[in-house]
This record gives C-alpha cells, sequence and structure tokens, in this order.
C-alpha cells in the first residue's frame, strides 16, 4: 500500500469540506508542541478559527503566530494480505496548511467569519447575541502551504492518482 501526495486543488478543497474538525499545531509558551482539536471555517485559502478570549491556545499564538493545520476524513483499515500483519494499514485523506494567525477584531468582520464557520456546518442563517461576537476571538490563517495525502491506497489502484 502506498501514500500518495496531492496537490490538486480539487482534492484540497473537498477534503476539507468533508471534515467537522481540525486539528491545530502550535509551540506553547515553553517552546513545546501543542495540538488541539477545533471547528473551522475555509474560504478562498483562508481557514478560519474561533476561540474564547483567552487560554493556551491564545497565548501560545500571541507568542508565536506560526500554525499547522490538519484536516482528516473518516479512516478505516484495511490490508493487502489478511493473515499479514505488516500489511494493515489505514486508509483516508488528509490535507496539511500552513500559515500565520491575525486575530480579528472589527465587529462586522467577525460577523462575517462566523457565518464562514457555520456554513461549514449548517445551510442555515443564524442570528449572533452583540456580547458573544465581541467576546469571541476570531483567528485568521491565510493558507501559506498546503499538501493533501491520500494513505492506505493498494498499489494496483495508485495508477489512479498523480504521483510526485
Amino acid at each position: 500500500m502506498v501514500t500518495i501526495t496531492i496537490e490538486e486543488r480539487e482534492f484540497i478543497e473537498k477534503t476539507i469540506k468533508e471534515c467537522k474538525e481540525c486539528f491545530i499545531g502550535l509551540i506553547d509558551t515553553d517552546g513545546l508542541p501543542y495540538v488541539i482539536p477545533m471547528n473551522f471555517g475555509y474560504k478562498d485559502d483562508v481557514v478560519y478559527l474561533h476561540s474564547g478570549p483567552e487560554g493556551s491556545a491564545v497565548r501560545a499564538i500571541e507568542n508565536n503566530p506560526n500554525i499547522c493545520i490538519t484536516f482528516c476524513t473518516p479512516s478505516e483499515i484495511t490490508h493487502q494480505h489478511e493473515e499479514v500483519a505488516c500489511s494493515y494499514r489505514v486508509k483516508g485523506s488528509s490535507v496539511v496548511c500552513r500559515g500565520k494567525v491575525t486575530f480579528i477584531e472589527d465587529f462586522d468582520e467577525k460577523v462575517e467569519i462566523l457565518n464562514i464557520l457555520m456554513d461549514q456546518y449548517s445551510n442555515r442563517p443564524f442570528k449572533y447575541s452583540e456580547p458573544a461576537v465581541r467576546n469571541v476571538k476570531i483567528w485568521k490563517v491565510p493558507v501559506d502551504k498546503v499538501t493533501g495525502k491520500v494513505f492506505g491506497v493498494p498499489y494496483k489502484e495508485s495508477h489512479h492518482y498523480k504521483k510526485d
């Protein structure tokens, strides 16, 4: 089984759209890796996140705005030979984005971004209370680098994918 790197926009957009959460990788204020799951929105090569106004993740970003964001579709266990342990693999796809976080403070821009976030999960319009919008921390991450991968592909099916 093989892992195939894919950089086609269509694959990246489809994979991100299929996800219900992402995992963000930060460097905490002690210089240690820190990874947490978050809800997100995505539009025009920008990932949007939201959080409370304070906390470990916010402090980490204030200290170092670099971020790695990983999206993974639901995976499944597959194998080439049922009785051979090393032929078992997880099959799925992922997208990894890198960028720098900026926090958005403008009220109207926050509402616009909250709508992008909600579009990831629902097609209906939403109302927002003024205190909630003022207190939410909105993270804007223009994507500087992105790669996609399909993993656990049986070798005989790998010709369907463009290779590096």
